[in-house]
């Protein structure tokens, strides 16, 4: 149902309050990195596709870990998001406060301090990054998934094996990392089997 998901999606803590209060936060007390507060030029978007990467590869191996360190740790941490085998596009912010933290912020902060940017790119860069994450746990296939497969960027199908095996698919935006950890799964292999129709 479209409107319970979407007051659902609004209400998570870890969606505005947390990563808004972050960006709010970092960025009116002065602590991103100073090329941040620039706005000459435009858009790099050699910037924002290296922020893409860099921030993905952080996060998918904050994600591996919160799988692999610690049973304890992954209950408290990253298994309230995986109640979802079968997520849907509003699911994508729905987890907890430790995840957001691990997967989300620390990524975040991360990636400012090693990819130089100005404002423009970094905006680019967010808007990319947040709808991206909503678009992999959608219920729908995308008319783009075929060409963002074959150029190793995460899909909804991609990201569906990993909630439903959770051993699977640890990257986000790219599968370049699970390729390189020996932890991708095709989600052709299980297509018709696990997923939401068309997914």
């Amino acid at each position: 149902d479209f409107v319970e998901g979407l007051k659902s999606h609004l209400s998570q803590p870890e969606g505005f309050v947390q990563i808004g209060g972050y960006l709010i936060g970092t960025w009116m007390l002065g602590w991103m990195p100073a090329s941040y507060y620039s706005f000459t030029g435009g858009i790099n978007w050699v910037h924002v596709a290296a922020q893409l990467l860099v921030q993905d590869c952080i996060q998918c191996l904050m994600h591996w870990g919160e799988h692999k360190i610690s049973m304890w740790f992954y209950r408290m941490s990253h298994k309230p998001h995986h109640r979802f085998t079968n997520p849907r596009l509003f699911d994508a912010f729905d987890g907890s406060v430790v995840d957001t933290t691990c997967m989300i912020v620390i990524p975040l902060a991360l990636t400012a301090r090693i990819v130089p940017s100005n404002v423009w790119s970094y905006i680019a860069f967010g808007t990319l990054y947040a709808n991206w994450l909503v678009l992999i746990h959608s219920e729908f296939a995308h008319p783009w998934d075929p060409l963002f497969r074959r150029l190793g960027f995460g899909t909804a199908a991609d990201h569906h094996v990993h909630h439903r095996l959770f051993v699977f698919n640890y990257g986000h935006l790219f599968m370049y990392w699970d390729r390189v950890l020996g932890t991708y799964k095709d989600p052709k292999s299980l297509a018709g089997k696990h997923f939401n129709k068309g997914v």
